[in-house]
């Protein structure tokens, strides 16, 4: 069984607790760094399929924070949100996890996590 593929950026707080939390406990898993490895699109379609793209869209973060206020307002729609967080890779929460069962979560609970790798 193949272990989960984390996306997001490493410097995050919130990564860095999902990876070290995964990592403490032994369980394999990847990661793909949005900022060395870009946003993958084909990806982002089926989060935004799955999950919905208000649930992906941060907005509490300072990149959505520094945009300006016709960029914010542009982003009313799944296809708008999609172009602007292919563009500005920390407008994603963070970490998208997919589990190797076929979830996909969004950010980091204990909970969550225990119960994707069965602790």
């Amino acid at each position: 069984m193949t272990g989960p593929t984390l996306y997001g950026i490493p410097n995050c707080d919130t990564v860095k607790r999902s990876r070290a939390w995964l990592e403490d406990r032994g369980v394999a898993h990847s990661f793909h760094d949005f900022k060395k490895n870009g946003v993958p699109a084909e990806r982002m379609d089926e989060w935004i399929a799955r999950l919905g793209w208000e649930a992906l869209l941060n907005r509490q973060g300072t990149t959505w924070r520094k945009l300006d206020d016709a960029a914010k307002a542009a982003v009313v729609d799944a296809a708008s949100a999609r172009a602007a967080m292919l563009s500005h890779a920390s407008l994603i929460r963070r970490p998208i996890v997919e589990w190797p069962n076929g979830d996909i979560t969004i950010g980091f609970t204990h909970d969550a996590f225990k119960q994707h790798t069965r602790e």
